[in-house]
């Protein structure tokens, strides 16, 4: 009961005619960038990290949950129509929804899309309305090594799991915990690392590591990558009031609400995160629909599953993040850079200390989602007309934002000199196929892992014995170990389920010269066999871990 008296006022927060504007613009931005090839919402997080100082907490953070949720819905416009998942997580999506567009069903692909987002969305947040503050309440009472054991499962895991080799994950992990330990030492005040620099000497801040890494790197790779010619982009062939027919709606009902279940509770742990949940759904509605030959040649579960669990998985993401402090994703690692930026450490006491901020994050989720359907489901037409700008100008005006805004933070040119190495570091680690997430994670909880670290340790009059004999420490490093089983085992799971839909690709080339002729001719292959579609090769590869490590990984 106190919980939906806490919703209720956080309801009265978000529904203030300025939080509705700022949160309108989240979702707006959100989408847009969901929407463009290679842009995803933790680079749009990192670059408005910088312009939004001037604005309150409250109105700062619901804008970035804005982001967040709508950079999730946009990426299903990208993949559908054009073939190049905009995110990672959004890369199963394209496998069934492009191939639906190339059957004239490009309407219904994307409205099942939209609305298993939003089924998705609404239901998960409301997971996370009754699990956080439970979690909340209980993760007061634990002591300096609890913490310590809560880091070192969410490092380890992160950097086991995330990217495409466990070394390399924690390759990556590595990086960022050296970049956390430059600057002065809290206890003696000496500097390390700082190679008498004095920039440096305050240590290397969050905001220029996220905008370099996510923006100059990521626009650098992306460039690198880029493929010159005509863009294919599949129109949508059917009037978009007509959305979808009684048999996709029958169909596609219980994949929205297996694709929630398998996405939730995958998000709220770090073992691989949206990845892994969609992926894992689109194997669950392959073996539970009764319309099994369909997949592949455009099944409508195979969008509407893992659309779902992509959404879902991203509110299980704030679980951790509001109630310990841990992000398990690059952008839920940003979003506590821009909590910690405010003075607000995000953990047990968030509740407690800032129930107002929290509340009204909360409600603002379920606000964003209904925002969100109204975007997506009318106004698709004009997200797809942004697929249309020229990428040159795109990615030009990336950086320019980029600078400016690493610029803004201390006014100093150092930082922009920070800011380009720390982005060709971003970028070299993107050509080799090592994850930016761990580095990311890594820099924020560093130092609060050494503090409690520091403290745990004086407590225990440093007798490290003390770190691994407490009941809750001891449960931690169980369950470390079987988050990292069960994580590889969901890896080889996908890795399986990748090799089959590669080898169902491969033996459809031929049977899809007819329907790629029909296109280029600026015809409908409506008399084309659906076992005659294939996914096209995009015209530009989305910058996913996987392509950079056919390029220069092993």
């Amino acid at each position: 009961m106190d919980n939906i008296l806490s919703l209720m006022e956080g309801f009265a927060t978000a529904l203030q005619p300025q939080y509705l504007i700022f949160g309108f613009i989240g979702v707006l931005v959100g989408t847009a960038v969901g929407v463009l090839p290679g842009i995803g919402p933790a680079m749009t997080v990192a670059l408005l990290l910088p312009l939004t100082y001037t604005l309150d907490p409250t109105a700062a953070l619901i804008t970035f949950a804005g982001i967040y949720y709508g950079g999730m819905y946009g990426g299903s416009t990208t993949s559908i129509l054009l073939n190049t998942p905009g995110e990672s997580a959004s890369i199963v999506t394209a496998l069934e929804g492009n191939k639906m567009a190339k059957l004239g069903r490009g309407a219904a692909a994307l409205a099942t899309a939209a609305l298993g987002s939003f089924v998705a969305g609404t239901i998960a947040t409301l997971g996370l309305t009754m699990l956080a503050p439970i979690i909340a309440a209980w993760a007061v009472n634990l002591a300096p090594a609890d913490y310590v054991a809560l880091m070192v499962v969410a490092f380890i895991t992160v950097g086991a799991l995330l990217g495409s080799s466990v070394w390399r994950g924690l390759t990556s992990l590595g990086i960022g915990l050296f970049l956390g330990l430059v600057g002065t030492e809290i206890l003696s005040g000496q500097q390390r690392y700082t190679f008498g620099l004095l920039p440096l000497a305050d240590g290397i801040d969050v905001v220029l590591v996220a905008v370099g890494l996510f923006a100059v790197g990521e626009t650098l790779y992306v460039a690198s990558r880029m493929r010159h010619g005509r863009i294919a982009l599949v129109p949508v062939t059917r009037g978009w009031r007509s959305w979808m027919t009684k048999d996709d709606w029958r169909r596609s009902w219980k994949p929205w609400l297996r694709g929630t279940a398998i996405g939730f509770p995958i998000g709220t742990i770090p073992a691989g995160g949206a990845d892994v949940a969609t992926f894992l759904s689109y194997a669950s509605e392959k073996k539970l629909s009764k319309h099994k030959d369909q997949f592949g040649r455009g099944a409508i579960e195979g969008v509407a599953g893992p659309e779902s669990a992509n959404n879902a998985a991203a509110a299980g993401v704030l679980v951790p993040l509001l109630t310990l402090g841990l992000p398990t994703t690059a952008t839920a690692a940003i979003i506590l850079s821009a909590f910690q930026s405010y003075g607000i450490q995000p953990g047990p006491q968030l509740f407690t200390n800032q129930p107002a901020l929290v509340w009204a994050l909360i409600a603002s989720l379920y606000i964003g989602n209904v925002m969100l359907l109204i975007l997506n489901l009318p106004l698709v037409g004009i997200w797809v007309k942004l697929l249309q700008i020229p990428r040159p100008y795109l990615y030009a005006g990336i950086l320019t934002f980029a600078v400016l805004g690493a610029y803004a933070v201390n006014f100093a040119v150092a930082d922009i000199v920070i800011l380009l190495f720390v982005g060709v570091l971003g970028y070299f680690l993107r050509r080799f196929g090592y994850p930016i997430a761990p580095l990311v994670i890594g820099l924020i909880l560093g130092p609060m892992a050494e503090a409690q670290l520091r403290r745990a340790l004086q407590l225990s009059q440093g007798d490290l014995s003390a770190l691994f004999l407490s009941p809750f420490a001891a449960v931690c490093y169980i369950a470390l170990i079987l988050i990292i089983a069960l994580g590889l085992w969901l890896r080889r799971r996908q890795s399986r389920l990748e090799r089959t839909l590669a080898a169902a690709a491969a033996a459809d080339t031929s049977l899809s010269a007819a329907v790629n002729q029909a296109w280029d001719a600026g015809e409908r292959p409506t008399d084309v066999k659906t076992s005659d579609i294939r996914v096209q090769a995009p015209a530009e590869e989305p910058p996913t871990e996987k392509g950079s490590r056919r390029r220069g990984g092993r």
